[in-house]
């Protein structure tokens, strides 16, 4: 058996894979997600096999206090670079979001902070704009898709609503007032 203090730095080295190294495929935002990928090259006859890998990832959340574990191994995929970060992270990821949904796993405090890498795509909270001009609104949500209906220049509701975390690039939708 291992003490809980040596638990705790485990839970959090594994958090920072997930979060800065090999399994960032799998990171969740608002979530602590702990993890580790494989990749294995296949042995036949006493020899290492050309091209042929068992990639794997294990996760789990919340990384403080896990509910949720998650192993993924993929034999000999096809058509890709084959390592456990790029081909089973995401599987698991989608597999850890379910179950944020199916048990209703809360957002969680104190993770680790995601550093980006170059061509990824970023997490924003999105502001209040309602009450504001359609044109301070649109300059306020830059790093997102704007779409909006109505035909008036005041904002009356917006959706997702202020202070939610989305990908860039997403959409929020605005209901102008007519």
């Amino acid at each position: 058996m291992i003490s809980e203090e040596t638990s705790a730095k485990v839970r959090y080295a594994l958090e920072s894979v997930v979060t800065n190294g090999t399994g960032r495929p799998a990171f969740i935002d608002g979530y602590r997600v702990g993890g580790k990928t494989g990749t294995a090259q296949k042995v036949k006859d006493g020899s290492y096999m050309v091209g042929n890998y068992i990639v794997s990832f294990m996760g789990f959340l919340p990384a403080d206090d896990p509910q949720v574990v998650v192993y993924v191994a993929v034999d000999n995929a096809k058509g890709v670079t084959q390592y456990g970060g790029t081909i089973a992270a995401p599987i698991a990821k989608k597999i850890l979001q379910d179950s944020i949904t199916a048990l209703g796993i809360s957002k969680r405090e104190g993770s680790s902070e995601k550093e980006y890498q170059y061509g990824e795509k970023k997490y924003y909270t999105v502001p209040d704009v309602v009450g504001k001009t359609v044109k301070d609104a649109v300059e306020e949500l830059k790093p997102f898709k704007v779409e909006y209906t109505g035909s008036g220049d005041e904002v009356l509701y917006q959706s997702p609503a202020s202070g939610e975390r989305i990908l860039e690039g997403e959409t929020v939708r605005l209901l102008l007032n007519d």
